[in-house]
């Protein structure tokens, strides 16, 4: 997957802070690599940073630093009494990037807006399989192609969602990265030339950078969009320098080479904080990690076998190994900084004999089985080999036999939602929008089954609490309707819940104007390195 457009070896080397005084280059050291560049088919976050934050913008997007929604490409959204149509107005004059694959002839307008969810919603839109095996994940997940009944172009500038019923967070979700919205013009002149696949490869947007090119598995470049609606970044070339190893993104940070990383080794932070040259940003995570059983597959699709191995999992022992303290251990799935979380939810006991006994008793036997490790970093797991050879151990005591599996990220994410997968899988979530939906819908409610729902976990109590809460106004109601599926999650055990992390973001010190986000996106269109 390599795309070059005057993109030549020496182009990290010649980006980096030896950049000429003309012009400023923020480098960021990335902890892996994009799937693609089309936020709509993917769900990772290292996928996000990369496509939907720089290059695009959506009709609402999140206020920096917080989850609250506000509009952005809509100046303005009216909602009809019974909450069943939304009417955004957009905001005029807003351009498309100019690259040298695309030049744009019009300003962003209805069309695209429509273009950009149809294809989402709709099995038999022409974009809808333009790459093979598209699944819209993160659409259907949310059960999206079931809760929108029309999308309506009223004029060029203005458009209205019919709903087939309220949905309490849709403006949320629709500031979301999967909601981003491109170029019809470009969609349509790609399909001309028969070159369709070229939307996930060099992408188009609105946003505050615009694609320039793409190195496999070592470097993406940016550079600023003047015409950026939200006001022209203050940076001209952003570069993501892809460093999988958080000691090797450490020491590029030291020596310059970088800005600012995400995602440090939880024993590197003391000397970061010590550390003259660079600024250390802190704040509770809005997360969780957590080891999904295949919830099909015998004996996980017995509940209290699933119990029984979660109380064979030392999260202490996680929490000081992987984390050095910089974690707390998780009961829920989501995170206690989170409206509705329920703290009466009974936490797992650390009781080996216990867990032996259980096995046991739901007659299982010499089991063995796979436990898959993330090869990269994430906010709410470090590492997650280290993590997983923790539980192989614990396993081992009860004995369960475990073989530690991985694959390359892309093929990991995309291998772990098969239905027929064999182990269970670890992984985690950091919130897309603040609302409590977005963790337990979008991760276990069963229209992510194949999907989110890496558990394959369908509970139709669990499902019917969770969807009732959607279109429910009432948060208070709400609320108490997510704590009630919290105790069904707790009994059932589709997952062991493993931690709830802080999040840490080390910088240099002349890096201005980074805003640390609650949601865990990386976002630079404010950033400015001072001179």
């Amino acid at each position: 997957m390599k795309y070059k457009f005057g993109f030549a070896a020496a182009l990290l080397a010649a980006t980096f802070l030896s950049t000429a005084a003309s012009a400023k280059t923020f480098v960021y050291c990335s902890e892996g690599s994009p799937e693609g560049f089309d936020p709509g088919m993917y769900t990772a976050g290292t996928t996000f940073d990369a496509s939907a934050h720089p290059i695009y913008s959506r009709l609402m997007e999140f206020k920096p630093g917080t989850t609250e929604a506000e509009p952005g490409l809509a100046e303005s959204y009216e909602v009809n009494e019974d909450g069943t149509e939304y009417t955004f107005k957009l905001r005029p004059g807003v351009k498309f990037h100019t690259t040298e694959f695309f030049t744009p002839s019009r300003d962003m307008n209805a069309d695209d807006v429509i273009f950009s969810l149809e294809r989402q919603i709709n099995a038999d839109h022409p974009w809808n399989q333009y790459v093979a095996g598209t699944s819209w994940e993160y659409a259907a997940g949310m059960g999206f192609p079931d809760l929108i009944k029309s999308i309506e172009k009223v004029d060029d500038m203005t458009v209205k969602f019919v709903l087939n019923r309220p949905e309490a967070p849709f403006l949320a979700n629709l500031a979301m990265p999967f909601a981003s919205i491109a170029s019809k013009e470009y969609a349509d002149q790609l399909e001309a030339e028969g070159k369709k696949e070229q939307l996930n490869q060099m992408p188009v947007g609105t946003g505050p950078f615009s694609f320039v090119a793409y190195q496999q598995d070592a470097v993406i470049r940016y550079k600023k969009n003047a015409d950026y609606w939200g006001g022209a970044p203050k940076i001209d070339d952003l570069v993501f320098a892809i460093t999988t190893d958080a000691a090797v993104r450490y020491q590029k940070l030291k020596a310059g080479e970088c800005h600012l990383m995400p995602f440090p080794n939880a024993a590197d932070v003391a000397a970061m904080k010590e550390d003259p040259a660079l600024t250390v940003l802190e704040q509770e995570g809005l997360n969780v990690a957590y080891l999904a059983y295949n919830t099909t597959q015998a004996p996980f699709d017995k509940a209290e076998v699933r119990q029984a191995l979660n109380m064979a999992i030392n999260k202490e022992a996680i929490v000081d190994a992987v984390f050095q303290g910089m974690a707390t251990p998780a009961k829920n799935p989501i995170p206690p900084t989170m409206w509705s979380y329920n703290e009466n939810t009974p936490a797992d006991t650390y009781d080996l004999d216990a867990a032996r006994k259980a096995l046991e008793d739901a007659g299982v036997t010499d089991l063995s089985m796979k436990i898959w490790a993330m090869p990269v970093s994430r906010p709410y797991m470090l590492n997650a080999r280290r993590a997983a050879e923790i539980i192989q151990d614990d396993f081992s005591k009860i004995g369960v036999d475990v073989e530690i599996v991985s694959y390359e990220w892309a093929e990991y994410l995309d291998r772990s939602k098969a239905k027929d997968r064999d182990g269970a899988v670890m992984l985690g979530w950091t919130g897309d929008n603040g609302d409590p939906d977005n963790f337990l819908d979008t991760l276990l409610g069963c229209d992510a089954v194949g999907g989110n729902n890496r558990a394959q976990w369908c509970n139709e109590e669990f499902d019917q609490l969770v969807k009732k809460a959607k279109v429910t106004s009432d948060q208070a109601e709400r609320a108490r309707l997510y704590e009630e599926a919290q105790l069904v999650f707790k009994r059932e055990a589709p997952w062991a819940t493993i931690d709830h992390s802080l999040s840490v973001v080390p910088m240099r010190k002349e890096v201005t104007g980074f805003t640390q986000s609650p949601l865990g996106d990386f976002t630079f269109e404010n950033v400015d390195i001072a001179e």
